[in-house]
């Protein structure tokens, strides 16, 4: 159990570094130095991972994972499944050295597909909603077949078409090109190129902007209106980067960006960690509109580098806005 558990916490719990920057989590982890969150949520992980990998085991495949039900969806008796040519192997039964192999099937009933399933099912039972595919009763099976002098492949990929022929005595033919193969093969062409044309095309990094919610604005000494905002730049590379920030769309606004210094109408530059999340913090002021609506800002920000661009957009509040 000890063992199970170690392996739970490498397969299931180490999915906490998805959510936490993983060199700096995997450092401070084992000294105590993680956030709560990780030991929380791992522990969480860890033990699902265990109970359903080393508790429930074959029930996890028969009762929870949706794959049963989406095979027997996607499955005709055109399909090659896993699959005991019954035409071949009955009637079974116990055999001998030396016995004639004559008004009987191959099968010799030897129970090792059956011993050697996960599943624990006997797949000459036919095609079964717990079997996997994994095909060790072909194996099995083909290796007592060899020992007993008979030809391979009693259990083998099939289809249960060409088994009802043979067994009727007719020659069996199998349909690779059919409807129901084309659709699907449709289906996964334009799916992959739906994701291939999103990872191609998806920007290196993302702009979220957060309009500050108490207070929602404050009115300076002069009588104009500040509002508050947390600008968060995420950045998918490996190395830093260097964003121009601009904002756009209330008159005579002033910026400030908290521990940034900026010059006249020289362009705001933010500096950006690789793989990292960035926040700021800042304050656009702006003598108090005439109308009673919101007005809305526009946070456009520029790889200095690249040139590529992202916008964010948020409301400027002021008392008289809805």
């Amino acid at each position: 159990h000890i063992v199970w558990l170690v392996i739970a916490f490498f397969t299931g719990g180490a999915f906490i570094f998805y959510f936490h920057d993983a060199p700096t989590l995997a450092e401070g982890f084992p000294k105590g130095e993680a956030p709560l969150t990780a030991y929380f949520f791992g522990a969480i992980l860890t033990f699902t991972t265990y109970t359903l990998a080393g508790v429930m085991r074959e029930q996890v495949c028969t009762y929870m994972c949706p794959w049963p039900r989406i095979q027997g969806a996607l499955t005709d008796e055109h399909a090659l499944n896993v699959t005991y040519r019954y035409d071949r192997g009955e009637p079974r039964g116990a055999h001998r050295k030396a016995e004639s192999w004559d008004n009987r099937g191959d099968c010799i009933d030897c129970n090792q597909c059956v011993q050697v399933c996960p599943m624990g099912i006997d797949i000459r039972d036919g095609a079964q909603l717990e079997c996997i595919h994994c095909a060790l009763c072909i194996d099995a099976c083909d290796g007592m077949m060899k020992r007993v002098g008979r030809p391979v492949g009693l259990i083998a990929y099939d289809t249960d078409k060409a088994v009802d022929a043979r067994a009727r005595g007719e020659h069996a033919s199998y349909r690779i090109i059919r409807p129901r193969v084309v659709l699907y093969g449709v289906l996964i062409v334009l799916i992959s190129a739906l994701m291939a044309y999103g990872l191609s095309t998806r920007g290196s990094f993302e702009v979220n902007v957060l309009n500050d919610r108490s207070p929602p604005f404050i009115r300076l000494s002069d009588g104009s209106i500040r509002n508050g905002y947390t600008l968060k730049l995420v950045n998918k590379l490996s190395e830093p980067r260097e964003m121009s920030l601009s904002i756009e769309g209330v008159p005579n606004m002033t910026v400030n960006v908290i521990g940034i210094e900026a010059s006249g109408d020289a362009p705001i530059i933010l500096p950006v960690a690789p793989y990292g999340v960035d926040r700021y913090r800042i304050l656009v002021a702006a003598p108090e509109p005439s109308d009673a609506t919101s007005e809305r800002l526009t946070f456009i920000l520029s790889d200095r580098d690249s040139g590529e661009e992202h916008i964010g957009a948020a409301s400027f509040q002021h008392p008289g806005a809805p």
